[in-house]
């Protein structure tokens, strides 16, 4: 009895999917995030050759299949003859190359990359840098992208260049989703079913109105919920502490000046410039709250 074609290119096509996702998975990630020049000629020689034995059904399966396999092996064994030598990785995935020096393009090496000066700029803009003066360096990645580092003086100021210390951040933990909560997550933020009944009652937001629930590293609810007509209120504890350490400054320096015991006042101005001092070293952390 003939099997209708229909039938045979569906048990083909579903086999080949098979097929193909065991084969991407045997190479591995780097298939889908960085293809050099010979991994995607076999990529697409591999796709042709499913695609023919999928529809092809005059053709031998099993040939396709013996025939997908090579063209598997084919990139493997270069990607492991790769790992063992420099040159023969340099040859098969190409090499990086230095398109701007001390913010001068280097037109021999873009020359070289068949790359047009509008093709740099473009790739450049991509990262922010609008003007070739700024780059110290940009480096042309064997997969087409463009690394560039900014001279010093334009680089965005960060807190360890003015020696400022922050908090570590930590990953942020939905502990509500779509109005159940996440034991685990509450538990890895070191919280409670408790505390988080309370700062929902704070927002007045039932937990079965909330879709998304998450607390950030300083410990700081934030919800999405179900009725966008509704509108939160935005916390703000870390502004509100740091309103209350200034006031707390205030007082003391306000007592140490009404105060006429001169041990009073002494103690008073010193725990005055102590709370100025925390007010210092913390005020980065809690002015954004």
């Amino acid at each position: 009895m003939d099997v209708p074609s229909w039938l045979e290119i569906t048990v083909r096509s579903t086999i080949l999917v098979l097929v193909l996702f065991l084969l991407t998975k045997f190479l591995g990630k780097k298939q889908l995030s960085h293809l050099s020049f010979f991994e995607y000629v076999a990529g697409i020689t591999i796709g042709s050759i499913a695609a023919e034995i999928s529809t092809g059904l005059e053709s031998n399966f099993m040939n396709g299949i013996y025939s997908l396999l090579v063209w598997t092996a084919i990139p493997f064994i270069a990607g492991l003859i790769g790992m063992k030598s420099k040159k023969a990785r340099n040859f098969i995935e190409g090499s990086s190359t230095v398109v701007i020096k001390d913010g001068k393009i280097q037109e021999d090496n873009l020359q070289k990359e068949q790359y047009s000066v509008d093709e740099l700029m473009q790739l450049l803009r991509k990262k922010n840098a609008f003007q070739v003066a700024d780059v110290e360096f940009a480096v042309l990645e064997a997969n087409g992208d463009l690394s560039v580092l900014l001279k010093k003086e334009k680089q965005p100021i960060t807190p360890s260049d003015i020696q400022l210390e922050v908090a570590p951040e930590k990953v942020p933990q939905t502990v509500i989703l779509e109005g159940e909560i996440m034991d685990a997550a509450l538990a890895a933020s070191g919280l409670t079913r408790a505390w988080l009944e309370l700062e929902l009652a704070k927002l007045n937001v039932a937990i079965d109105n909330v879709y998304v629930g998450q607390v950030d590293s300083f410990g700081q609810l934030t919800v999405d919920i179900y009725d966008d007509k509704i509108q939160i209120p935005e916390p703000k504890p870390r502004q509100s502490l740091l309103s209350a350490l200034k006031k707390c400054q205030a007082d003391l320096e306000s007592y140490s000046l009404q105060t006429d015991s001169d041990e009073a006042k002494q103690m008073y101005k010193k725990n005055a410039h102590k709370m100025e001092q925390i007010i210092k070293k913390t005020e980065h952390l809690l002015i954004k709250g």
